[in-house]
């Protein structure tokens, strides 16, 4: 048997990748100016890390048209619920079994 480490997402893992898929998964779809703030992360770190995300296929990213104005939605995948449950299930068990 491989050690939990082993299935720690490597997307997911770093703090904003964290704390940006556990937001998603507890809001429906969110903008993004909201994100940055609750996130409180410039939109070029966010951006960065939202594409990548996006081409893992953990988010979902859209725009809609408001006016004179474009807004970007961001919403988490089925497959990055999954990765994110996956992901603190190996938190778990590293915390309880010590290494």
């Amino acid at each position: 048997m491989s050690h939990p480490s082993k299935d720690l997402d490597t997307l997911i893992h770093p703090p904003l990748g964290f704390s940006l898929i556990a937001a998603l998964c507890n809001l429906e779809d969110v903008d993004l100016r909201f994100l940055a703030d609750l996130l409180e992360v410039g939109d070029s770190t966010l951006s960065h890390t939202l594409a990548a995300m996006r081409d893992a296929g953990l988010v979902e990213v859209h725009e809609e048209s408001a006016g004179r104005r474009n807004r970007t939605w961001v919403g988490v995948t089925d497959e990055g619920r999954r990765a994110f449950n996956r992901h603190v299930e190996a938190l778990r068990e590293i915390i309880a079994s010590g290494t």
